[in-house]
């Protein structure tokens, strides 16, 4: 993408969490100041391009869980920019109309996002930030595509680790209180356990530098952000552990995967 002629509320003096990622990946989405705070977390966890992989592929196994179980809509929050085997393909590989809204509250992804997905009826994405659910809930009932009356799938894939504990319920309760009974969560998050301190404090701190700051927590305090969920089998496990369908196609493949915690709850 060129950095000339950009919507000006794109702001290329700090990275951006979903620009990173897109270079994590691979993409091409992204700007030196995004891949100058990526390299610094590489230099601390050099597997971080292939944990970021491992991780689109635990969100592609809930996808496939949760759609073999019923769900015909799904909210992803924190979408980040489009890649192969996104929420909706993989939904619509089971559920040919199954209704996706994508959130993120990088313009870059609103911009991508629009064009990727401006003949797909069943699908778009909205701008909005998780640390303000209503805006979210609002966003996703204005579309027309989300009925909260009905279950819904709820991804925050690699997002409440961008939360403090303080404001998590503040982010989780009203997400939780807008959803059926039959609705699930997906989310995983960066786990201290089993890790090296000063490479865990390295990631904290190239993070730091951006909007979003990110923080390492043990299972004990990751299991809160599933308050008022049932977490279905196998629970919360290190996503190279989470395959409770035995999905050959996104098999876990990588001992990488320890650096995070992932699961599914649900809301009876």
């Amino acid at each position: 993408m060129a950095e000339d002629g950009l919507s000006p509320e794109i702001d290329l003096t700090r990275p951006s969490v979903a620009r990173m990622y897109d270079y994590y990946l691979h993409g091409k989405d992204n700007f030196q100041v995004d891949r100058d705070a990526a390299d610094r977390v590489a230099r601390a966890m050099p597997e971080i391009g292939e944990l970021a992989l491992e991780n689109r592929s635990f969100l592609r196994r809930s996808v496939r869980y949760m759609a073999r179980r019923g769900i015909r809509q799904f909210l992803d929050i924190g979408s980040g920019l489009p890649t192969v085997g996104n929420t909706h393909e993989i939904a619509h590989e089971i559920v040919p109309d199954a209704r996706v809204v994508y959130v993120d509250s990088d313009p870059v992804v609103l911009v991508h996002g629009r064009a990727l997905l401006a003949t797909n009826e069943h699908t778009t994405v909205a701008q909005a930030d998780m640390r303000r659910p209503a805006e979210v809930l609002d966003h996703a009932r204005g579309t027309g595509l989300i009925d909260f009356a009905a279950p819904v799938g709820v991804l925050m894939i690699a997002m409440t680790h961008f939360l403090t504990l303080d404001e998590r319920e503040d982010v989780m309760a009203p997400l939780r209180a807008a959803l059926a009974p039959g609705s699930h969560l997906a989310a995983t998050h960066v786990t201290t356990e089993g890790h090296a301190p000063a490479a865990v404090e390295q990631i904290e701190g190239a993070y730091a530098t951006t909007p979003t700051p990110i923080y390492f927590r043990d299972r004990t305090d990751i299991e809160l952000f599933f308050d008022g969920f049932e977490l279905v089998d196998p629970g919360l496990v290190t996503i190279d552990s989470w395959n409770p369908d035995d999905d050959e196609t996104d098999k876990p493949a990588a001992e990488v995967g320890k650096w995070l915690y992932g699961g599914i709850g649900r809301i009876g």
